[in-house]
């Protein structure tokens, strides 16, 4: 196992917002992290990458505890991908992927032949070196997206974590995203909305309701109908796809 989270405890004041979480992750495996907003899955995926401290519970690493992790060694470990990752300077998108080389150097080191080589293993692997060139303000959302996770390959991680890299991707650039990030030689995991690509392309699930868990297991067990009902609110016809076997959603109406 790489990453593992036991009984961990998040609390915003005397709100719980993660409630007794424990998990594991397999080695190389997608965990696609499912939820209503409000479950918990952005405040989970920061613990995980070490940017928050459970109130209770421990989340270690190949079973040491993240806590007792120096903050550098952590970023050559664990990658994560936010949300809303933006980058602000117009940089051309071969100096946004070389920010990931930080955790690797020294203040004052050189540039080495290690650096340029992981630079552009990461631009190959994310399909941006036709881009290496182009000025971020050029970049499309999907571009973008990309450069960010070149930036978080750069790093060389074991583990990389991604909050709703899709959001406000159209179709085309959410599959290819996904598809991407299922063919990477990493442990990933990874949270989604869309129902349908997380069974499509994730090895297993792990859904949370009101920051407990409440189902983890493969898509064929996970997103049945009555989990549909209990946690999403929604009636639905769920069955194999026959393009890929996994569960195939097809939403019928709300329950109100």
């Amino acid at each position: 196992m790489s990453i593992t989270a036991d009984t961990i405890t998040w609390k915003i004041g005397s709100k719980i917002i993660l409630d007794q979480v424990s998990f594991a992750t397999r080695p190389g495996e997608m965990l696609g992290l499912l939820g209503p907003n409000g479950s918990g899955k952005t405040s989970l995926l920061r613990l995980l990458a070490g940017l928050k401290r459970p109130h209770t519970g421990a989340i270690s690493l190949d079973g040491q505890d993240i806590q007792s992790i120096s903050r550098k060694t952590m970023a050559q470990r664990v990658a994560f991908v936010e949300q809303h990752a933006t980058t602000n300077a117009n940089l051309k998108v071969v100096d946004v992927v070389k920010l990931g080389r930080f955790p690797h150097r020294s203040m004052f080191s050189a540039w080495t032949a290690e650096d340029q080589t992981a630079v552009e293993q990461a631009l190959k692997r994310a399909g941006m070196v036709a881009k290496r060139d182009h000025s971020w303000q050029s970049l499309s959302g999907g571009e973008r997206q990309r450069a960010h996770i070149a930036r978080a390959l750069a790093q060389a991680p074991k583990e990389i974590i991604l909050d709703e890299p899709t959001n406000h991707l159209d179709v085309q650039h959410q599959i290819a995203l996904l598809s991407l990030i299922s063919d990477l030689p990493l442990t990933s995991v990874i949270a989604l909305h869309d129902l349908n690509h997380a069974a499509m392309f994730c090895d297993r699930l792990l859904v949370l309701k009101e920051g407990r868990i409440v189902a983890c297991g493969t898509p064929e067990e996970v997103l049945t109908k009555q989990l549909l009902r209990d946690v999403f609110s929604i009636d639905a016809h769920v069955e194999p796809s026959a393009h890929h076997g996994r569960p195939l959603i097809q939403f019928t109406r709300t329950i109100r």
